[in-house]
């Protein structure tokens, strides 16, 4: 059949019949002739093959493929034929062939007694000198289907050089993973050695991909090894493994997600179920600074105790609040939570925002799951619970019990964590960050960060977004969220824990390899998303981001006064996949004209310590208007010839002067010396460069991480 979502044509019923056979029997793992045929259908090459269940059976085909062949133990039982003794590579003779059937029964006999043995598989022998490889595909807890490729073969789990995309994939994702392993240069020949087939490779990928997407109870493939030479790929081996689909949970439309989010962004009324008046109750801080932060909506405190909170009037039920309401938040104990929670519902109010921990984190899982319960019933979105609340800024709304901020900017900070929100916090205050919203998400019940990604998308005041996550409760919505998003504006998210136990309990080579945080890494990378390493990188990749114009181009450029830091600044280039321009020798003239003769042309450019402000302002002038640069890197030594705001101040000049000629183009500078740097640097950032004191690192990874957005934008072609 041939299905008008895909490039080939596949016997898909074939595979229907096959996988039916196997779940009427009660099998979770479809044998080695079950295995050829799925391939069969699905057109992946695999060698000839056929089931022998005597010795004399094994004789004649393996007489009629020719020697030598592969004999295989068949049995829906034995699931790691090799570690049975199920495996004989290289039978060359008949007489092997009758010994080799013998002894490999034998072995699977003595590996499980009550094994069922329904034969041996003889198999066509591939020739040697091909590139073994793995393709595969297995079924991850955060991304559902993911397809696996890289180096294949016995050592595929010590080197662990494999790499992973989302399925489906198109032809630019399948052959993105043939130059994303670290054995990238193997592929296309080393040391004389020809160029495996790619398009064999990139084929095998999409077929396995559409494989596993079209049945969505093949849990995992494993080709292993897969032989790849100039002439195509061949799979040598196949695995697969069944299990019952996984449930997502409820999906909402765009449309509806936006809707909600834009009403508890933008609420026009806000009530605040256990307001009080007590300092030092949350639910005092929390309408405290609703009040005092400008929020120029109805504030309505709910409390059966009181009949006025802080001048506004009380209400001893949510229900009892007149008119419509956007957002209820919750400033009491958990154990009240679920009651407060229907009347909510019943209320019609869109949303609720769960301050209260006390549930899943302390292993309260069926009180979480009840607020659940209750929400899906009433379409209620919830947010959190176990959170300090949210930020607003742009809407003048602090619904938290911590300390306000009202610094409007750019820049959207969600936290799974109430003390990485806080550092968040800190950060911004510190560095007069201007941020759009900072939200914590807490367990996560029901609202994530898709819902917040779709809403900070499309959302005008709002141009970066950084998001501190532990997991992903649906990676593939947040997925999809993320490349809606991305050719917009950067997502830079920090994902916490780098390891995983689901490897442990995996039936594959693909799916133990599939354990390790490599997945996030690639997909999140696959999304467009910028991986943050640490919580300084996220929360500085969010400052600079908005700041930096996008490049137009490649071409890095380091002006620099001091030769030591011309050499790191190098090196860090490297390390972010930024590209330094080789110099033309009439740039390179130009440069030298304005630099003393024991100075530096080339790349980096240096001019020196020693001089005046006029050097640095010409060449900084050049870089920024000689059109084959599109990037500037600037590495400035503190001396008293240029002390450090002189240095500051006649960049920032010149920045603004190309500007203001429509020259737009990323500056980064790292400034070394004494405390004075730390002010010229924040008068650059605060001017359009991004500017660091004490390191060549930060700098670069911010202008680096810009590129990598341009490029997942398709601002720039792919690196």
């Amino acid at each position: 059949m041939t299905d008008s979502a895909h490039q080939y044509t596949y016997e898909s019923a074939v595979v229907r019949s096959v996988l039916d056979g196997a779940r009427a029997e009660g099998r979770t793992a479809l044998t080695a002739p079950e295995g050829k045929r799925v391939t069969d259908a699905y057109g992946i090459a695999t060698p000839a093959e056929a089931l022998a269940t005597t010795c004399d059976d094994a004789v004649a085909l393996a007489d009629r493929m020719g020697f030598p062949v592969v004999l295989k133990i068949v049995s829906p039982d034995i699931l790691h034929k090799t570690e049975a003794g199920g495996v004989l590579v290289g039978v060359d003779s008949t007489a092997a062939v009758r010994a080799g059937y013998s002894t490999i029964v034998g072995n699977a006999r003595k590996y499980d007694p009550e094994a069922r043995i329904l034969g041996v598989q003889v198999q066509q022998m591939l020739p040697a000198g091909a590139q073994e490889v793995i393709v595969g595909a297995t079924t991850d807890p955060t991304f559902g289907k993911i397809v696996a490729f890289g180096l294949g073969g016995v050592l595929v789990e010590v080197l662990k050089d494999v790499t992973f995309r989302l399925a489906p994939l198109d032809d630019i994702e399948a052959a993105s993973m043939l130059d994303s392993i670290a054995a990238a240069a193997v592929l296309r020949g080393v040391r004389g050695a020809p160029a495996v087939d790619r398009a064999a490779l990139t084929g095998m990928l999409r077929r396995v991909s559409d494989l596993v997407n079209d049945f969505p109870e093949i849990a995992e493939v494993d080709l292993n090894p897969v032989f790849a030479t100039p002439e195509g790929a061949t799979a040598a081996d196949i695995r697969i493994i069944l299990a019952e689909p996984a449930v997502r949970r409820p999906q909402f439309t765009r449309e509806a997600i936006l809707e909600s989010m834009t009403r508890l962004m933008k609420p026009a009324a806000v009530a605040v179920i256990g307001a009080s008046s007590e300092d030092g109750k949350i639910g005092n801080s929390v309408m405290k600074n609703l009040i005092n932060g400008g929020f120029a909506g109805d504030i309505h405190p709910v409390n059966p105790k009181a009949d006025d909170i802080l001048g506004r009037k009380a209400y001893g039920s949510v229900l009892d609040v007149p008119g419509d309401v956007d957002v209820a938040v919750f400033a009491i104990p958990a154990k009240f939570v679920a009651a407060a929670l229907e009347e909510v519902g019943r209320k019609g109010i869109p949303n609720a925002v769960l301050i209260p921990s006390g549930f899943a984190e302390t292993g309260e899982e069926a009180l979480q799951d009840e607020i659940v319960a209750i929400a899906q019933r009433y379409g209620v979105r919830v947010l959190g619970p176990n959170i300090y609340g949210y930020y607003s800024t742009w809407h003048d709304l602090c619904a938290t019990f911590c300390t306000p901020y009202d610094v409007k900017g750019g820049v959207a900070l969600t936290s799974q964590s109430g003390g990485i929100g806080m550092a968040i916090l800190g950060f911004a205050r510190s560095t007069n960050t201007g941020v759009s919203a900072i939200v914590g998400l807490g367990n996560k019940s029901d609202i994530d960060e898709d819902d917040l990604l779709t809403y900070f998308g499309e959302d005008p005041n709002t141009q970066c977004i950084a998001m501190h996550l532990e997991d992903l409760k649906d990676g593939r919505a947040f997925v999809a969220a993320a490349r809606a998003t991305v050719p917009k504006k950067p997502v830079v998210v920090l994902k916490a824990g780098r390891t995983s136990a689901g490897a442990k309990a995996a039936g594959s080579h693909t799916g133990a390899l599939a354990g390790d945080d490599k997945v996030y890494d690639d997909i999140l990378r696959q999304a467009g998303v910028i991986r943050a390493p640490g919580l300084r990188d996220m929360l500085e990749y969010a400052r600079a981001l908005p700041v930096l114009p996008p490049p137009q181009g490649d071409n890095v450029v380091i002006i620099t006064g001091a030769g030591g830091s011309g050499v790191l600044l190098s090196d860090a280039c490297v390390d972010h996949g930024l590209k330094l321009m080789e110099i033309p020798p009439d740039l390179d003239a130009a440069f030298k004209a304005f630099i003393p003769p024991f100075g530096a042309a080339g790349n980096p450019i240096d001019i020196t310590g020693g001089e005046p402000p006029s050097t640095y302002e010409a060449t900084i002038r050049l870089g920024l208007e000689d059109p084959r640069i599109h990037a500037l890197i600037l590495g400035y030594w503190h001396t008293i010839v240029t002390p450090p705001m002189v240095f500051a101040e006649l960049t920032a000049r010149v920045v603004a002067e190309a500007r203001a000629k429509g020259i737009h183009k990323p500056v980064v500078a790292s400034l070394a010396g004494d405390t004075e740097v730390e002010a010229a640097c924040a008068y650059l950032f605060e001017r359009g460069v991004v500017a660091y004191p004490y390191t060549t690192e930060q700098p670069v990874a911010a202008l680096g991480a810009k590129y990598q957005w341009a490029r997942a934008a398709g601002l720039l072609p792919p690196g």
